[in-house]
């Protein structure tokens, strides 16, 4: 930033930038001063002036991660869950440390730690989103580093892919544990999610001119991949959508998913169903589709899926199932 002062009938103005050197000059007027300035913080913004590597010592890795959040995570869809895990990691000890004196077994000893209290798929995202913030750092914002401390770090497994699909029966105690439950929009979420194989957020996003009923389709125009789509509608699924009654609000399901998550925590305690995620809804649906015949295609399609081997770690066909269909 520019600071102006005047010293007698001069005007002194100084620039600052982190990671530039402090360059000052003093003009006669005011005006000139600020121009000089205009122009001076321009050239910065594009590099043209030398970088100053004693940048390394005053800025730290919590500088790194807060200007991530600010500037890249705040337009990411996904954007709530992700601040809560830079804010998490901005607390850690690491990111008290200068950009000189981190190097890769700072992250290294960090993963090991960490793998001791939490899954593989966490300290992977965490690793992650790291490695990206000093990606761009390095690349876009100018801080001279000489590499991403990043690069070198080995990331642990992921965890095997959920299985989990619903038991003979177990549908129908969700829907009558539904029944007897206070969150009303819960049952038809559950139907909705069988018949769709939708996630949550897709579910909870229906709006009812994205409705068809004459042609039985509903056109998704918010995904979790960015991709727009419209999906067939079995009739259970268009049955389900009829009955629901409509609002002012514009949407099918008009409630949050804080409260769905909740109200499922709940539903699966009260009907007695252990180690069964609501997303585990979404595998189920996907495998039925197979089950019913449908091609790698027309299930991608329903299911949004762009990259057919993701779809695959969604499928989980049961092997009693695939046998009636042998000679």
């Amino acid at each position: 930033m520019a600071t102006l002062r005047k010293r007698g009938s001069r005007w002194h103005v100084q620039v600052r930038r982190k990671g530039f050197p402090s360059v000052s000059r003093s003009f006669q007027s005011k005006s000139n001063a600020k121009a000089w300035a205009r122009n001076t913080e321009a050239s910065i913004d594009r590099y043209d002036l030398p970088r100053n590597f004693r940048c390394l010592d005053t800025l730290t890795v919590g500088d790194i991660i807060e200007r991530y959040r600010d500037t890249v995570t705040i337009k990411k869809r996904g954007r709530r869950n992700e601040i809560i895990i830079l804010n998490a990691l901005i607390r850690q000890r690491f990111a008290r440390l200068s950009l000189a004196e981190t190097t890769p077994d700072v992250f290294s000893a960090y993963r090991d730690a960490r793998l001791q209290v939490v899954k593989p798929t966490t300290i992977r995202r965490e690793l992650s989103l790291l490695k990206h913030a000093f990606g761009l750092a390095k690349r876009e914002w100018g801080i001279p580093l000489k590499d991403n401390p990043l690069d070198g770090i080995r990331r642990p497994p992921p965890d095997q892919p959920r299985q989990r699909r619903l038991k003979d029966g177990e549908l129908a105690r969700l829907l009558e544990g539904c029944q007897r439950g206070r969150t009303l929009l819960l049952r038809p979420l559950v139907q909705l999610a069988v018949e769709t194989g939708m996630r949550r957020g897709e579910l909870l996003n229906i709006h009812w001119e994205d409705i068809n009923f004459e042609k039985r389709t509903l056109r998704i125009p918010i995904t979790k991949n960015g991709h727009a789509r419209t999906i067939p509608l079995t009739l259970t699924a268009i049955s389900v959508l009829r009955d629901l009654p409509q609002n002012g609000d514009g949407r099918a399901i008009p409630t949050t998913g804080n409260a769905i998550r909740l109200a499922w925590c709940r539903l699966t305690r009260r009907v007695g169903i252990d180690d069964l995620h609501f997303h585990d809804l979404r595998h189920e649906a996907i495998s039925r589709f197979f089950e019913m015949g449908l091609s790698v295609p027309e299930v991608a399609l329903i299911s949004g899926h762009r990259d057919y081997r993701m779809l695959f770690r969604y499928t989980h066909l049961r092997a009693e199932d695939v046998v009636k269909k042998l000679n």
